[in-house]
């Protein structure tokens, strides 16, 4: 049986990672996982610092891995909306796919800060409960742990910038 794939997302905060994330999953009829779902629903009301972010986070990563892994080798592709921004959160993704033997694409998505906070400041007015979380403060401090992904971790990199978009029939 063929195997599904697994997309995940680089970008800094506000590049439009969520965004994609749901365009893509249609286009290529995927199931959609989205971190920021997960966490709203487990622990509501309780995320208010990047500290409080990281330990719930980590709470899920487990349960999360082997559904997205049953998933995969059910043959279903996978979208998951969840940060691929650090190194350790990367080598993450490279377990879940690797271990499965699923093919995968990390969709980069390039974007200058002014855009991002441009962007942040929208979603903080269009989502109100965000107000604590999506602030310039939280995106400088957040960014300071981005790496961009490079060619020598391995991974199937789609670039996504200003002058480009993903295309989903790119296999």
């Amino acid at each position: 049986m063929k195997k599904g794939m697994l997309i995940f997302f680089c970008g800094k905060m506000g590049a439009g990672k969520s965004t994609e994330s749901v365009d893509i999953a249609k286009k290529k009829n995927a199931v959609l996982l989205s971190e920021d779902e997960w966490l709203m629903s487990l622990y509501p009301k309780k995320i208010s610092s990047l500290d409080n972010y990281i330990e719930y986070s980590n709470q899920i990563k487990p349960p999360i891995k082997k559904l997205v892994q049953s998933i995969l080798v059910a043959g279903a592709n996978v979208v998951m909306d969840f940060p691929a921004n650090t190194i350790s959160q990367r080598d993450w993704f490279r377990s879940i796919f690797s271990e499965v033997e699923a093919f995968h694409e990390l969709v980069y998505i390039d974007l200058p800060d002014e855009i991002c906070l441009t962007q942040i400041a929208k979603r903080r007015s269009q989502q109100p409960e965000r107000a604590t979380t999506d602030t310039k403060e939280m995106f400088e401090k957040v960014s300071q742990y981005f790496v961009e992904p490079r060619p020598d971790e391995g991974f199937n990199i789609i670039k996504v910038d200003q002058s480009s978009s993903y295309d989903a029939n790119a296999e």
